[in-house]
């Protein structure tokens, strides 16, 4: 073979190498520059209250379906009104980007999913410091739209939760969630005792069931009203009477 053919061999070699290297580092993706797109978008929506239907699905609790009324304002306040007293999740109900993103962190961008037909990416999350409870939380995001689609999320002791949002338009301007699915997994030996369960032995006699607890809670959304300007006390002042809540 010349010389010459050979040098336009290598050359070509090295272009189309350069061409793929080059094509892998453009479709890599900034994770700060999606996480603060998100923090962004959700800064339009000052305030809000709105209806929450709420069920919970535990194996070891048995409570009934039941409605509050959630009060939201910027940065991180909640007031949660309810005739009857419901267990929230405290992590869940609070769906504000701006408090799952308050703290330092490191982010890594893994990569594109589908999920429910929606185009997102994977964003993960790495707390900074030894306070946060929280180990690793994973984000899914719909870029379209700035919008978190789903949140797994690993804290130490209590185990892992995964939230997932549906989401619709209100106002024409506002995108806020009408359901949210809030999962977790609990270590059955960090549960107090006789909360656990049993099941029934061969002989007769009860035992204690192994393996982790999965429950799981639905929260439906309605009747939104955003930016009314709602006052700080309803946020800080005493309970009302006949009314259980919890403020954050």
């Amino acid at each position: 073979m010349k010389t010459s053919a050979l040098k336009q061999i290598i050359f070509l070699l090295v272009f189309i190498i350069l061409l793929s290297v080059n094509g892998l580092f453009s479709q890599t993706k900034d994770p700060d520059v999606i996480l603060n797109s998100v923090k962004e978008a959700f800064t339009v929506i000052e305030d809000y209250e709105v209806d929450v239907h709420i069920k919970i699905d535990v194996e070891f609790l048995k409570v009934p379906e039941g409605d509050a009324k959630l009060y939201f304002k910027q940065p991180n306040k909640i007031h949660v009104e309810s005739e009857k007293f419901a267990l929230l999740p405290k992590q869940g109900l609070d769906f504000s980007p701006l408090a799952l993103l308050d703290d330092k962190y490191t982010a890594i961008y893994e990569g594109d999913t589908t999920i429910n037909g929606i185009q997102t990416c994977v964003v993960k999350i790495i707390p900074i410091g030894s306070d946060s409870d929280v180990i690793l939380s994973t984000l899914w995001i719909d870029q379209t739209r700035d919008l978190i689609m789903k949140v797994e999320s690993s804290r130490k002791p209590t185990g892992t939760y995964t939230i997932e949002f549906t989401y619709e338009k209100y106002q024409d301007k506002y995108d806020l969630p009408s359901l949210m699915h809030f999962s977790f997994t609990v270590d059955r030996m960090r549960l107090p005792k006789g909360m656990g369960g049993q099941l029934e032995a061969e002989n007769g006699k009860a035992k204690e069931k192994t393996g982790p607890v999965i429950g799981n809670v639905y929260l439906n959304y309605s009747n939104y009203i955003v930016n009314q300007n709602l006052p700080d006390d309803l946020f800080d002042g005493p309970k009302k009477e006949g009314i259980k809540e919890e403020n954050k």
